[in-house]
């Protein structure tokens, strides 16, 4: 596969409304994996407009695993690279995409975040306090966009992402259908999220596993056990991880 490098010569070289078919004929889709690679260029390179006009491939029109998804997704990502250059309408676009139906689209949103964690770390995390209070799609995305190895350097900035978590993980007993999709995406997304945290921070994150450990909420404790399973966990200390086996 070209590098991204490559696909930035190449979009450079395109009119930009060739980009869409470019990007269709390009866009891994369908398949397991989606060409990210390409996605990140079209997020340095694009503008308001093209993001805009990507993003209106919707579910109903680009459904998951059709080549159009990956439109979207691009459009996606391109908002986090408008969110660093601080575009006021920015936050709320992503916000609208992390309530999408699609998975790739969700995650684009924490692709999206990441870009501006790269920049300014502390104005992410604060950013990210508040979706903690969101919807359970606006959580993963928060958690997703957080949990993000390059990201965790600072032990004060760990705390706080460990704190975002714990905030979230307070919030699903209050949850009373544990079947909806959102639900799901958060449990999922919270089952290797608190592994990467605390690996980051022991000090910080165990005593806060070590808490949810001992709920009685059998949605906390399956997600807590699966971080568990974590080889970055066991790296970090395995005779605590063994206690809980």
């Amino acid at each position: 596969m070209p590098s991204a490098t490559s696909y930035a010569a190449t979009l450079r070289a395109l009119p930009t409304n060739k980009w869409e078919a470019y990007l269709l004929a390009n866009s891994g889709l369908p398949g397991p994996r989606a060409n990210l690679a390409l996605a990140q260029s079209v997020a340095d390179l694009g503008d308001e407009a093209l993001f805009r006009r990507l993003i209106k491939h919707d579910a109903a029109s680009a459904p998951t695993n059709f080549p159009a998804e990956f439109l979207a997704l691009c459009g996606t990502i391109g908002f986090g690279r408008l969110l660093v250059e601080h575009h006021p309408a920015a936050l709320d676009t992503l916000r609208q995409q992390a309530n999408d139906p699609r998975w790739r689209v969700r995650e684009g949103v924490a692709m999206a975040f990441q870009r501006l964690g790269d920049h300014d770390f502390v104005e992410l995390i604060s950013l990210m306090e508040d979706w903690a209070n969101g919807t359970a799609y606006e959580q993963r995305a928060a958690a997703a966009a957080l949990c993000e190895p390059r990201l965790l350097k600072n032990p004060a900035q760990v705390a706080r992402v460990l704190g975002i978590l714990d905030t979230i993980t307070a919030s699903i007993p209050a949850v009373t259908n544990r079947k909806a999709d959102d639900f799901l995406a958060l449990r999922k997304g919270l089952a290797y999220c608190w592994s990467v945290a605390v690996a980051a921070h022991p000090d910080a994150g165990k005593p806060l596993m070590e808490k949810w450990l001992a709920s009685s909420d059998k949605d906390i404790l399956w997600l807590m056990r699966e971080n568990l399973k974590k080889d970055r966990l066991k790296r970090m200390d395995a005779a605590w991880v063994g206690k809980f086996s």
